[in-house]
């Protein structure tokens, strides 16, 4: 049961029958501190002026400014503003009536008395709703300090806006699993703020200290651009100490609405990993989707989806969404869109290997601008089925390629992977040789064709961290193939961000690496997510899978990257593969002959492009 507050009954009757009446006491102090008499004529005057303006207010007050209709919260900014301007324009027509009343009895008008009744009557009429407010304020709080026994202590990090409003969501809702008892902020000015009786306790560096003192197991991040070294550093340090680490949902999704409890949620590790500062020069790539028909194939994947958001806020002529799941196509455009109706051309279900049905979809379209995701893209899967992977990464990308060629298609993004860096799977090597033939090509016509490679990205479909969460919350074991066996992660929306970047200043034929960050041990990753679970279980090494490596590369040896444009995007060249050629690469692609190196470099004369480096790390730096 909620706390008493004043009934629905008495309270529209009581706020207007104490505005006039406040009207009138003022007037009578006003004309008292003058010295008037009460029977004396101004006296009498000044009442009658102040009974018109308490009417004026009543009217502005349930037909223009609603104060009396519950408009505004009691004692908030807005309702003080509005009461303000309703005795402000009631008290500027007692000014007008006084002063036509004074030139035709050719009296004095007493600016002063009708300035104090105004000032006294509105400095009466806020004191009481702010009272009403701390009245009302006071009992909730009771109320919920009663109910709190069950709940959750936590600290809140940040106590700015966001903090401030999660301090009054956690403390004022019975729904709420936590109470608010602390605040930390780095802001030194801050040190000794209270938000609604939560005191600041101290700077982020005190927060596991805080947390001991107040015997809070529970931390919520309310800082909407925390730092990325800030955030690994409480992270690492909460769960060291087995303390839940909590944060709200993207600033932007709160746009049209109020901060809600299910808001507050679990942070997902994959902020923690990929999360890094991304400045993107959006001009840039207005510039080239704007206006523009975009095709993106494998639209219904995890990047391929992401890419396609990204895209429509930049306001495309035609977006075109291309994938053979028809299911994955209707979500994608539920999201985009929020309609999943599939009934628009600009859903296109079509597999890439069919030649004449994708045809079909240039020669409808048009499209200007093509983003090519759709790939199969499990490692293990490929090596079992390596054909499948031929289809649908090399036919398939020719399939788009050769048609982006002729169709007139001016930028096509070719999506590729880390493993196309010195490949030693059937993932790799097909992926290497769509980058083969995109160079080959965008040498042959002068336009923007590049490729994108990057390394993995946290959660995707059936992606590390999904399978890590499946297996700890069905009780172990996690299972890692190695344990040195070390990736490059970053979070889809920052690697599809950089792939946008990176199609607005791509040179045709080149081969662009985004900057992944430090490689991340997987087994490192599997123990923070026990931590952060507060289960025991297990880690099982499995052994490396066929194809796979200990620690990827995003540059291969026989390349040199450079950072001409944005420094987190490495260009490097690769071999030319000529589309009508790559038949000849089959074997290799496939792994039939993955020792036999020697097609690679004498494919139609072409030669590795670049200097041989060291390290391939030390391309990227």
């Amino acid at each position: 049961m909620r706390p008493n507050t004043p009934s629905s009954e008495r309270q529209p009757l009581f706020l207007p029958i104490i505005d006039t009446l406040f009207w009138l006491l003022a007037a009578f102090v006003a004309f008292r501190l003058h010295g008037d008499a009460l029977a004396s004529t101004a006296a009498l005057s000044l009442l009658a002026l102040a009974a018109l303006a308490g009417a004026v207010s009543l009217c502005l007050g349930y037909l223009w400014l609603l104060t009396y209709r519950r408009r505004y919260p009691a004692g908030s900014f807005e309702e003080a503003t509005a009461v303000a301007t309703q005795f402000g324009v009631s008290a500027l027509v007692m000014l007008v009536v006084a002063a036509c009343w004074a030139a035709a009895t050719a009296t004095p008008l007493r600016t002063l008395t009708l300035a104090a009744t105004f000032a006294l009557a509105l400095l009466a009429a806020l004191t009481v709703r702010f009272a009403m407010r701390l009245m009302t304020t006071y009992q909730a709080s009771q109320y919920y300090q009663r109910v709190a026994r069950d709940q959750a202590p936590i600290i809140v990090v940040g106590a700015g806006r966001v903090g401030e409003q999660i301090i009054h969501l956690t403390k004022f809702d019975a729904a709420s699993p936590f109470t608010p008892v602390g605040l930390v902020d780095d802001d030194p000015t801050k040190r000794n703020l209270r938000i609604l009786g939560v005191p600041v306790r101290g700077t982020v560096d005190d927060l596991i200290s805080v947390c001991a003192e107040l015997s809070a197991a529970t931390v919520v991040i309310a800082v909407a651009d925390f730092p990325a070294d800030r955030l690994k550093q409480v992270t690492t340090s909460c769960a060291e100490h087995g303390i839940r680490v909590m944060t709200i949902v993207p600033v932007r999704q709160l746009t049209n609405r109020t901060l809600q409890i299910s808001d507050i949620r679990e942070i997902d590790l994959a902020e923690v990993l990929g999360r890094r500062e991304i400045h993107t020069d959006v001009s840039q790539i207005a510039g080239y989707l704007s206006g523009r028909t975009v095709l993106v194939t494998g639209a219904g994947g995890s990047i391929g989806s992401e890419i396609a958001r990204q895209i429509h806020r930049f306001g495309p002529k035609e977006l075109l969404l291309l994938d053979r799941d028809e299911s994955a196509l209707h979500a994608v455009q539920l999201d985009i869109y929020g309609k999943g109706l599939l009934d628009t051309r600009d859903m296109v279900l079509c597999d890439i290997r069919d030649r004449d049905a994708l045809e079909a979809v240039f020669a409808e379209h048009r499209p200007q601008v093509v983003f090519h995701a759709a790939a199969l893209k499990h490692l293990p899967m490929l090596e079992m089925y390596p054909e499948e992977g031929w289809k649908t990464n090399v036919l398939g990308s020719r399939n788009v390629i050769e048609l982006s060629l002729k169709y007139d298609v001016q930028t096509l993004v070719n999506i590729s992977t880390d493993k196309a860096a010195d490949p030693t799977s059937v993932l790799g090597r097909t992926k290497l040789l769509a980058e083969r033939m995109t160079t080959a090509t965008a040498l042959e016509c002068g336009r923007r064709f590049v490729s994108v490679r990057f390394g993995n990205v946290l959660g995707s479909r059936g992606s590390m961290l999904w399978t890590f969460k499946r297996q700890i919350e069905e009780g172990g074991p996690i299972t890692v193939t190695h344990p040195d066996v070390e990736r490059f992660f970053m979070t889809i929306p920052e690697a599809c961000q950089l792939v946008l970047q990176a199609g607005s200043f791509g040179r045709p034929g080149d081969t662009m690496v985004l900057d992944m960050g430090e490689p991340v041990k997987i087994v490192d990753v599997a123990q923070r997510l026990i931590a952060q679970s507060g289960k025991d279980v297990q880690i099982e090494f499995t052994g490396l899978r066929p194809g796979e490596k200990l620690s990827e590369d995003l540059v291969a040896h026989s390349e040199h990257g450079e950072r001409p444009f944005h420094p987190l995007v490495s260009h490097v060249r690769v071999q030319q593969e000529a589309t009508q050629a790559v038949e000849e690469m089959h074997a290799w692609a496939v792994g039939e002959d993955p020792l036999d190196e020697a097609p690679q470099a004498a494919s139609h004369g072409s030669a590795a492009v670049g200097l041989r480096v060291p390290d391939s790390a030390e391309a990227l730096r």
